[in-house]
C-alpha cells in the first residue's frame, strides 16, 4: 500500500471513528428539547457547555483534574517500580518465583475495591490511603507481564548469550530485556489506565477531597446534573488522552528501536 493509500485510509477510519459520537450528541440534543424542563434528570448539551464554561473560568477544573493526576501519577510511579523489581525477580529466579508466586496469584485474585477498608484502618482516609490505593492498582499488571515476558525469552537465545559467553548482567541487558520489553511495556500500560480508573474511584469511596471523583460527587449530592455530566466527559477525555500519549510513546520507542 503506498502512503497515499495508507494516509487515505486513515482519514477515512478517522472520520468512522466520530460517527457515533455525533450521533450520541444528536440524540442526547433530541431527548432533552422534549424532557420536562426543571425536573433536574435530563440536561441539554447546552446546559453542560455552560457548566464546563463556569469550571474553566472559576479555575475549578484545574484544581479538580490536577489533584486527580497528581494521585494518579504518584500511585503510577510508585506501583510501576515495585512492580518491574517484583516481576524481574519472578521471572529472573526460580526460587524466588517458586516462593513468592503462589502467594501473588492469590493475591491478584483478590478484588482491588476489597482492600479498601484495610487500607483505611491503616493509612486513614486522606491522599496516603489513595496513592496506595492506586499503588496496588498498578502493582499488578506490571507484575504479571514483566515476570511473563521474562520467562518467554526463547531458550536459543539465551544459548546464544552462553556461547558468546555473557555473564548475568550482560545476558540480562541485552537479551532478556529487549526480549521482554514489549510485554513490560503492555503491563506499564495496563498501569497507567488501570491507575487513572482506580483514581476514580478512591475518591468516590475515600474522604472527600479535591478531585474530578469529588466533582462527581459534588454533582451528585446537589442533583445537579449538568456537573455529573461534565464530570463524566472529563473522566473519559482524560482516559483517551492518556490511552493516546502511551500509545505514542509505544510508537516512538518500538519505532526507534526497529529503525536502530
Amino acid at each position: 500500500m503506498s502512503t497515499v493509500d495508507w494516509e487515505a485510509g486513515t482519514v477515512k477510519g478517522s472520520w468512522r471513528g466520530i460517527v457515533l459520537p455525533i450521533g450520541a450528541l444528536a440524540l442526547w440534543w433530541f431527548a432533552s428539547r422534549d424532557a420536562q424542563v426543571g425536573h433536574g434528570v435530563m440536561v441539554s448539551p447546552a446546559q453542560v457547555w455552560d457548566t464546563a464554561i463556569e469550571q474553566v473560568r472559576s479555575g475549578a477544573l484545574a484544581r479538580a483534574l490536577s489533584a486527580s493526576l497528581a494521585r494518579e501519577l504518584t500511585g503510577f510511579a510508585i506501583g510501576t517500580s515495585l512492580g518491574l523489581a517484583l516481576g524481574a525477580l519472578l521471572g529472573v529466579s526460580k526460587l524466588a518465583n517458586r516462593a513468592i508466586a503462589p502467594s501473588f496469584n492469590t493475591f491478584k485474585q483478590v478484588s482491588l475495591f476489597a482492600w479498601i477498608p484495610l487500607i483505611s484502618v491503616w493509612f486513614g482516609l486522606g491522599d496516603v490511603a489513595k496513592v496506595v490505593f492506586l499503588s496496588l492498582a498498578a502493582l499488578v499488571p506490571v507484575v504479571m507481564h514483566t515476570s511473563d515476558g521474562i520467562r518467554a525469552v526463547p531458550a536459543n537465545w539465551l544459548d546464544v548469550a552462553r556461547a558468546y559467553r555473557y555473564g548475568r548482567l550482560q545476558t540480562l541487558a541485552y537479551v532478556v530485556l529487549p526480549a521482554a520489553l514489549p510485554s513490560i511495556f503492555t503491563g506499564v500500560y495496563l498501569a497507567l489506565i488501570y491507575s487513572w480508573l482506580a483514581t476514580l474511584g478512591a475518591e468516590y469511596l475515600l474522604v472527600a477531597g479535591s478531585g474530578i471523583g469529588n466533582t462527581l460527587v459534588d454533582g451528585s449530592e446537589q442533583f445537579r446534573m449538568d456537573l455529573v455530566v461534565f464530570g463524566v466527559i472529563v473522566v473519559g477525555l482524560t482516559g483517551w488522552a492518556l490511552n493516546a500519549f502511551a500509545r505514542g510513546v509505544q510508537r516512538r520507542w518500538f519505532g526507534a528501536s526497529r529503525t536502530a
